[in-house]
């Protein structure tokens, strides 16, 4: 009677190891599936004093403006590099205002702005390091893929200054000392115009649609604007 549990012990242990064994091996035996690997994105360097013309979509105003405010302006002309577009033209660029200056009797108002991030119609997030910049033809130069670089002299200090009311605003540096004169791009209705000296203390107004510049500060690097 021993010996007859012993071996149908035997016997139950030997089915289940077959079990096991027949279970395992077809795995190992199997074809094993590879995952298709993704071709590495290739980045593209944008150099900084890259100018990207852009058009704002809020009203600005030194009146109202505080320091923090956000506000978006939208690309208007591609950047190419090596050939390859790497901002497209509908792009998003956010900016923040950095400081506000309220007209004076002798001060017209100021607005100092800065760029903060880039954001493709894809979704595509970069972050920026981006000044506010005139579009005159004296100040950018265009390479032969069409980007505009800024020149060896702009300055990167440069603020909305109220002009007078057919401007609206001009971009400038305050001049030191006196009445606060001095001298900057127009834009707005006068967009492109030869530099004029205002007289008005008015605060500066950006109108919704005005087109500027904005002048990286340092390089960054983006991959086609077909890579999602």
């Amino acid at each position: 009677m021993k010996m007859y549990l012993k071996l149908s012990q035997r016997i139950v242990t030997l089915l289940i190891l077959v079990l096991v064994v027949g279970s395992v091996v077809p795995t190992f035996g199997a074809p094993q599936r590879r995952r298709a690997r993704r071709p590495a994105v290739r980045y593209y360097t944008v150099p900084a004093n890259t100018v990207l013309r852009v058009r704002i979509n809020e009203a600005l105003n030194s009146k109202t403006a505080r320091v923090g405010d956000r506000f978006s302006t939208t690309v208007t002309e591609p950047i190419h590099s090596g050939g390859v577009e790497v901002i497209a033209s509908g792009a998003k660029i956010w900016g923040r205002v950095a400081s506000v200056t309220r007209a004076g009797r002798r001060t017209p108002g100021s607005m100092n702005v800065n760029f903060t991030s880039l954001v493709q119609p894809n979704g595509r997030t970069t972050a920026i390091n981006g000044s506010l910049a005139s579009l005159d033809a004296d100040d950018v130069n265009a390479d032969n893929e069409g980007s505009v670089r800024g020149t060896g002299q702009r300055k990167r200090d440069v603020v909305f200054i109220g002009g007078g009311a057919a401007t609206g605003a001009i971009i400038g540096a305050i001049a030191g000392g006196g009445k606060g004169a001095g001298i900057g791009a127009l834009i707005g209705g006068g967009l492109g115009t030869a530099a004029r000296v205002y007289e008005k203390e008015k605060d500066a107004e950006v109108k919704s649609g005005t087109e500027f510049g904005v002048i990286l500060n340092r390089n960054i690097s983006l991959p086609a604007t077909s890579v999602r």
